[in-house]
């Protein structure tokens, strides 16, 4: 991307400005640029928040003068406001989000290629280097788990870490739960059957965004974990069954959960995209979904759908299996990752498992602060 465009031009009478160079033009808007100036006369100077209101701007808003001198833009608008640019901050925030970038979309095969090692991450490191919780957290985006090892063998054991990035999700079952098997179980996760590949609590508005799942003991029969890369499992499926992708971005089944203190519903597609047709979130939850009465002909569409998107998520082409043992906790993204176990039997011995969840926008907040602080460091060496 160039710091510096070869050419300016409006067009379209000012009401676009376009930068040119290097094989590429950028096209932006007069409004677009007069909303996001950077003088402290539209952007309080500390919070950066807009102090006009954008909404009242003249809709035949133009440009009626360019220039930059090296990275410095200066535009002039025809409501006689006048403001300097940094060309690189705008180039940056105008150049397209690629398709999935940053992360990286896995399947079995991928742990293979890797000699099975996984993102990994150690408990008291995180917890005490702000640079090793970065780490964890950049995994965790990359690939939508993490593995972390060195838990303390407590109840709250993995709370101190959890504090280090937000507060913990409570819920209708507290903050950090037991998941272990129990008589009359009020959930299907309290007992000893496997579990299909599923997203959690799609039945909460809104959804929780990542997973802590911690060890405290495991079964020495069954019991394992299985994950699966709903992201690359929903690409899977456009690519090999493009209208089977679409019906299960457009039905919008609806997802229940009641016990004898609460009632909780919401609904929401098995696929759903952001504005640029991204895939931003999976659900999946065989256990509480509830399919409205539509009429046959998309019933049946979206039925087929969902059997073609099952198979994709249960085959062993897309599934990681893995044991956790006593002291490890997985980290996963609740919006992208699948997971699932197998039967156990316990024969006396106790499978014990603790798990919280923790918001997207308090996680998303700490990694990209750690980010911009390794940066600052980075820039200050340099």
């Amino acid at each position: 991307m160039p710091s510096t465009p070869l050419s300016l031009s409006l067009s379209n009478h000012g009401q676009q400005l376009l930068l040119t160079g290097h094989d590429k033009t950028w096209e932006l808007d007069a409004l677009w640029l007069r909303e996001r100036a950077p003088d402290e006369s539209t952007l309080d100077p500390l919070t950066g928040q807009r102090l006009i209101e954008a909404a009242e701007l003249p809709l035949d808003l133009s440009l009626t003068e360019a220039r930059h001198n090296g990275d410095t833009l200066t535009l002039s608008f025809s409501d006689s406001h006048r403001s300097d640019y940094s060309l690189a901050a705008l180039l940056t925030e105008a150049q397209p989000v690629g398709e999935h970038e940053g992360l990286s979309l896995w399947d079995a095969s991928t742990w293979r290629q890797h000699g099975g090692e996984l993102p990994e991450a150690e408990f008291s490191a995180a917890l005490e280097d702000d640079d090793a919780l970065g780490e964890m957290l950049d995994q965790l985006q990359r690939f939508g788990f993490v593995r972390v090892s060195g838990v303390p063998a407590t109840e709250n054991g993995m709370e101190a870490l959890i504090h280090r990035i937000g507060p913990v999700r409570k819920t209708n079952w507290g903050g950090i739960a037991d998941v272990k098997s129990v008589p009359n179980a009020y959930d299907l996760t309290m007992t000893q059957r496997g579990l299909e590949p599923h997203t959690d609590n799609p039945y909460r508005d809104p959804i929780p965004g990542y997973i802590w799942l911690h060890c405290l003991n495991n079964a020495a029969s069954g019991g394992d974990n299985m994950l699966v890369d709903g992201y690359q499992a929903a690409e899977r499926l456009r690519d090999v069954d493009p209208q089977a992708f679409e019906c299960l971005t457009h039905v919008t089944p609806g997802f229940r959960y009641h016990d004898t203190t609460t009632r909780l519903e919401s609904e929401g597609p098995l696929i759903e995209l952001d504005s640029q047709g991204r895939v931003k979130r999976v659900r999946f939850s065989n256990r509480t979904e509830r399919v409205p009465l539509l009429d046959s002909a998309t019933l049946r569409r979206y039925y087929a759908a969902r059997q073609a998107f099952y198979q994709l998520i249960t085959s062993d082409e897309l599934t990681l299996h893995l044991k956790l043992a006593p002291g490890q906790m997985l980290i996963m993204d609740n919006y992208r990752l699948m997971h699932g176990r197998s039967a156990f039997q316990l024969d006396g011995e106790v499978r014990h498992m603790r798990q919280g969840y923790v918001d997207r926008d308090s996680t998303a907040s700490r990694r990209l602060l750690l980010k911009d602080r390794r940066r600052a460091c980075e820039e200050a060496t340099s």
